[in-house]
This record gives structure tokens, sequence and C-alpha cells, in this order.
């Protein structure tokens, strides 16, 4: 699928936008991405800091609340990238803005790295995020029913390895027929041989098993059919839109999942997610398919 143009912006925005377009080469350069949260309107959302959802130090979250939501919002469980070696949640504010502006409660959920842990650990710290936020959706003002988990480039994969692979959410009491779908955003789903140093670590390579990537679980066809969207830039050059976005979106169409796909052109991997912040959205509509992929009602 190609996705759609964006709409022009009005000449006060496009100036704005031009302005602050100077941000995009110091996403690109992976400067550190607070640089954009100055961007972010505070009217939208109301947030709740620096709450522990498992026993140790690092797992943590901040929940964004929109403003005059819906008593049954749809809950986004965000995961960020940055090779399950680095990244913070207070880096991204702006995704939790940005959604929230758009009526969706949103965890941004922080969890252990490489090198201090390895391959499952991540994975097992994210399934006790989604867990929390399924027991604390009501309170939130999210419904149960309308949880998903989502992640831009190793986030991605976090979200996905939940969603396909049932050892995670079955270790806190949880299956992911219990989720409404997941959002991957330039994810990793098939990544051996692994070539990076820092990957290598955080799986143990060589000895990373077969069944840690998600396109062995899509192929596989185990865990539920949930519905999902998977988005990326058409040229990216860190993470293989072909070998990864497409490949994962074929197999689960394979076996009768619904996908929506769409890769986009003026993006590269970093400034992906850097659409959804205010100066950069006229790079591309990821916001507005993230939105309402995560409002549509289960079905």
């Amino acid at each position: 699928m190609t996705a759609p143009q964006p709409t022009p912006l009005p000449a006060q925005g496009r100036r704005r936008w031009l302005t602050l377009l100077g941000l995009a080469p110091l996403l690109q350069a992976c400067s550190p991405l607070r640089l954009i949260n100055a961007t972010v309107p505070s009217n939208t959302h109301t947030v709740l800091r620096d709450e522990a959802y498992g026993p140790a130090e690092r797992p943590r979250w901040d929940v964004y609340r929109p403003v005059g939501a819906a008593p049954d919002a749809p809950m986004a469980v965000f995961f960020y990238g940055g090779s399950w070696s680095s990244g913070e949640r207070a880096d991204y504010k702006f995704v939790g803005e940005a959604l929230a502006s758009r009526g969706i409660v949103t965890v941004v959920a922080d969890y252990r790295l490489s090198p201090e842990v390895r391959y499952p650990v991540f994975l097992q710290d994210c399934a006790m995020a989604v867990r929390w936020a399924r027991d604390n959706a009501q309170r939130l003002g999210a419904s149960p029913s309308r949880l998903f988990v989502t992640g831009h480039s190793a986030g991605a994969y976090n979200a996905a390895m939940l969603a396909l692979d049932p050892r995670w959410l079955s270790e806190v009491a949880m299956q992911p027929g219990e989720l409404a779908g997941w959002a991957g955003l330039a994810g990793p789903y098939d990544f051996l041989p692994i070539g990076s140093p820092a990957v290598q670590r955080a799986f143990n390579w060589p000895d990373t098993p077969p069944n840690s990537q998600p396109l062995f679980h899509a192929s596989a066809g185990t865990g539920s059919r949930h519905r999902v969207l998977l988005l990326a830039a058409r040229s990216d050059t860190l993470v293989n839109p072909q070998r990864n976005t497409q490949a994962m979106a074929q197999a689960l169409q394979q076996r009768g999942t619904k996908v929506e796909l769409d890769l986009f052109d003026r993006v590269s991997h970093t400034t992906l997610i850097g659409a959804l912040a205010p100066p950069l959205r006229g790079l591309a509509p990821v916001l507005d398919r993230f939105s309402q992929f995560l409002q549509q009602r289960p079905t």
C-alpha cells in the first residue's frame, strides 16, 4: 500500500514547520529526542509519572491521559527503540502527547536494557507493563478491551513478540488474545544473523534461538490473529523494510490476519517516529495513521 500524501499545512503552520524543520537532521543523527519535546503543548493531556510496574528499579512508566477523553478510551502501551541498550521514557514525551491529543491513553514504559540484562528479560519486563496497563485501564479512563501494544524499532520488536509469542504474556497470567491489536513502527522482525555488536550482546549471539524472531512466530501461525498496523520508511537504511515490515505483513496476511501497511517516502528510520512531534508532522501522516488504527473499535 502506498502512503497517502500529507494534507497541505495552512500558512502559519507551514512557517512554523519550516522554522523547526532543522530538527530533522538532529534526529537523523540520533541527537537527544528531548530537543523536540520543547514543542509539545501542555493543554492536551495530563501526566502520571514515575510509578513502578515491576520489582526492579528501571521498570517504571509515565501515563499520558487525554483531556476530556471518553471513559472507554483506547490504551496504547508504547515501547521505544535503542537496540535494546539505550533509551528512556522521558525522551518520548512527544509520543505520549501526540496520541493523548487524539484521545488515546498512552503508557510510555521503561524496561531493563543490555548489558544489564539479555534476551528475554526485556520482553518479560514489557509483559509486566502490559499486565499493569490492563489491570489499571479503567482507573485511567481506558477500556481493557481496547488495549494495544506498540513500539518503534527495538520497541516494535518487543510489541510484536508479546502479540505473537504467547510465552511472555502467559508469565503474567495473560494471553495475546486479550490484546485488541499491535502496531509496529520500523520494527526489526527478522534479524538473524546479528551483525551489530550492541544487538549481539543483547541477544547472546551466536547462541540466539530462531524463535527469538517475530517473523518465526508469524510464519508458524502461532498466537492470536490481532489487527495489526505496520509502518516504515521506504528508504530505511537501518532496518530493511522489505525484509522486516513487508515480510511480516505478508506472513500475517497469509494466515488471515488483518494488516494495515504503509511505507512513507519522506522519512527515515528515525524521523518516522519524529513525525509524531508537532514540528515534523508535515513529513508524513504517521500520527493520523497511528491514531486512526488505535481508535478503531473491536468488531
